[in-house]
């Protein structure tokens, strides 16, 4: 494994753990949500981002997963940015730190040389 693979990982990971605790701060502490009960959105923010887990002994595999889920998470911060000026800079957070973990998908792709 080369230093930027290894170093891509380490970034991937520091983005997926930042963007589960953002999660918790966010819909357990800040603002948690009025209609619905804290426990019941905490999980279904958190609980997703958790589910890689099962496959973090193959970093590779685990970034793959939990960078198909930060779609929805990508989704979920535009909308809010758009939408909750209040929660604005949370959002933008969230939209960054999934924009990290698909970026360092991207990078992590091994490409054909062409001839």
């Amino acid at each position: 494994m080369t230093a930027s693979v290894t170093t891509n990982y380490r970034v991937g990971l520091l983005a997926w753990a930042a963007l589960t605790v953002l999660q918790l701060v966010w819909h357990g502490w800040l603002f948690p949500a009025q209609t619905m009960p804290p426990a019941l959105v905490l999980a279904i923010t958190v609980v997703p981002l958790l589910l890689p887990l099962l496959a973090v002994r193959d970093v590779r595999r685990a970034l793959l997963w939990v960078g198909i889920l930060s779609l929805f998470y990508f989704c979920h911060g535009v909308s809010e940015a758009w939408s909750a000026p209040g929660e604005r800079w949370l959002a933008w957070l969230e939209i960054g730190f999934t924009l990290t973990l698909i970026g360092v998908l991207g990078a992590g792709v091994k490409r054909r040389r062409s001839v």
